[in-house]
């Protein structure tokens, strides 16, 4: 059964939805078979990443979760090369980019359930090894659902304030929901800041492992979502950090 990692981060800006893209992609380049569920439906946007946007007829998630639409109609192979060369695969489920269908989405809600159901449905289907799920951000029954499916909860937050206070509500919510791991990442550190110290803080405010420091990048800020920083930068230190990171998941708690 395909391990699920779910990607959350307690305020929007953290570059959650970047991280989701960009580790499911490097989790594949070790040949795994991936699949990454946008499930932040209020403001979707890891399709941008991918390069994707659905043509008219192809399903998102929205129609699986507002109709009847089986899931693996609603994902689509967005295997980069590189990836392919690795053997590996890589699928998205995106959720609908139209303002009507959010607007929808928002007035009537939808069967949490059928979502966690999707989930291990798609897994069988396509015979997947890790789903990513891209959470919305803060904390909903939406979120609060999925994260107590995850075999590993990655919190993503900045340097920031509010974005400590914020993360430890979170991090005690996935506590008391007996999350088997969580991990902490650290996006976006300013050049200035000292990571030992930093590292220090986050390890002296919350009880659990970090799993990446990733630094603030101009070049990041320049692809402006607009690619996979992974693949278009290799060898850029965030790449690296967040390869490594994939390597330390894979190793173990989705291994």
């Amino acid at each position: 059964m395909a391990q699920i990692l779910a990607i959350h981060s307690f305020r929007g800006g953290t570059g959650k939805s970047n991280l989701s893209a960009n580790l499911a992609v490097a989790l594949a380049l070790q040949g795994k078979r991936v699949a990454v569920f946008d499930t932040d439906l209020a403001s979707p946007g890891v399709h941008v990443l991918f390069g994707f946007s659905p043509e008219p007829g192809q399903a998102t998630l929205n129609d699986h979760l507002q109709g009847d639409t089986a899931i693996e109609h609603c994902a689509h192979d967005v295997t980069p090369t590189p990836v392919k060369q690795a053997h590996g695969r890589l699928w998205l489920v995106p959720a609908a980019m139209d303002s009507d269908r959010i607007a929808r989405l928002l007035r009537e809600g939808y069967q949490v359930e059928k979502l966690n159901d999707a989930l291990f449905s798609l897994s069988e289907k396509l015979h997947l090894d890790l789903v990513i799920i891209d959470t919305h951000p803060g904390i909903n029954e939406e979120t609060l659902l999925s994260t107590a499916i995850a075999d590993c909860l990655l919190m993503v937050m900045r340097p920031d304030t509010q974005d400590y206070l914020g993360t430890a509500v979170a991090i005690e919510v996935a506590e008391r929901l007996d999350v088997p791991a969580i991990r902490l990442v650290v996006n976006k550190l300013p050049a200035h800041f000292d990571p030992e110290q930093v590292r220090e803080r986050v390890a002296s405010s919350y009880n659990v492992p970090i799993g990446a420091l990733l630094p603030l990048s101009d070049d990041l800020l320049t692809l402006a979502s607009s690619g996979l920083a992974i693949l278009v930068y290799p060898n850029h230190p965030w790449s690296e950090r967040v390869r490594a990171l994939a390597a330390d998941l894979n190793a173990s708690e989705l291994a």
